[in-house]
């Protein structure tokens, strides 16, 4: 093997390591989500919630592993709730959002159609965790999502990429690793900050017109980093910061999106402003 080959197997394990450390381990198959409320076809939206929310896993995650708490609390307050998996690469199961992720926004145009299809609604509101926050606005810019979309809400989103705490910053001193990764995981590839994918995106601005946008961040996040990245500009945009919301939240970037309720609290204001309540320490009693 060549020696730069080898030099390379170092900093390809530590860039995969350092994004599967913060991913819980997968616990059910995506064919197991449930079927009563969530990922019901059959349930039809409210006058009081009038579009069905769609949920967009991150990377490394799967549709029913990603939502087993945000799901539910949705379901709860009387939402249609939906997810999909999506950036599948052949021969590994549970873990997606890794191939290309212009192709993953592909896979999400899809899924809305059915959900509207199916619910006679004329929009959906969009909730996506990490790559699952960032990736939809693929899908509104390039393919038509934004006269289908009213509001998307990213939680701990990689907007503008992501460094993974500076690992990234190591990809120039080994020859070929960029390359590597691309052809091994494109869905990471394409999230590191710089890539092509990244400067498509956000060129011209990182909003379009007609959709209201929510970023939710957490300053102890160890993965989109560094955190103020992930925010947006423009009209429409509301960035919060987890802290400000409650100084005693220490959720990094898995839990924001997993369990934490004071995050679901701000989710669930996002959806419904017209009736949004204050997001404190108190909204984990919510």
């Amino acid at each position: 093997m060549l020696p730069w080959k080898r030099a390379l197997r170092p900093l390809a394990a530590l860039l995969l390591a350092a994004a599967i450390a913060t991913v819980p381990a997968a616990t059910t198959h995506a064919s197991d989500a449930p079927s009563s409320g969530w990922n019901n076809y059959s349930c039809r939206p409210s006058t009081d919630h009038p579009r069905p929310v769609v949920l967009v896993h991150g990377t490394f995650g799967n549709s029913v592993d990603n939502w087993l708490s945000l799901a539910p609390y949705l379901k709860d307050r009387g939402y249609c709730v939906y997810s999909l998996d999506y950036g599948q690469l052949q021969g590994v199961p549970l873990f997606y959002g890794l191939g290309p992720i212009d192709k993953s926004a592909e896979q999400l145009s899809a899924f809305v159609d059915k959900v509207l299809a199916t619910t006679g609604a004329a929009k959906a509101d969009l909730v996506g965790h990490s790559q699952g926050g960032m990736m939809p606005r693929y899908y509104l810019k390039f393919l038509g999502g934004a006269a289908k979309v009213n509001a998307l809400v990213g939680i701990a989103p990689d907007n503008h990429g992501t460094t993974l705490g500076g690992l990234t910053n190591l990809l120039p001193y080994f020859p070929g690793a960029s390359d590597l990764l691309s052809a091994t995981t494109p869905g990471l590839a394409d999230q590191i900050t710089g890539s092509a994918f990244l400067a498509k995106l956000n060129d011209g601005g990182d909003t379009v017109p007609g959709v209201r946008y929510t970023v939710i961040a957490t300053k102890y996040d160890e993965v989109a980093t560094p955190w103020r990245t992930q925010y947006l500009t423009g009209s429409d945009v509301r960035n919060v910061l987890l802290q400000d919301l409650c100084p005693l939240d220490l959720s990094e970037h898995v839990a924001i999106g997993l369990f934490d309720r004071i995050a679901f609290h701000e989710v669930a204001n996002a959806l419904d402003p017209a009736h949004a309540t204050a997001t404190t320490c108190a909204s984990v009693f919510s």
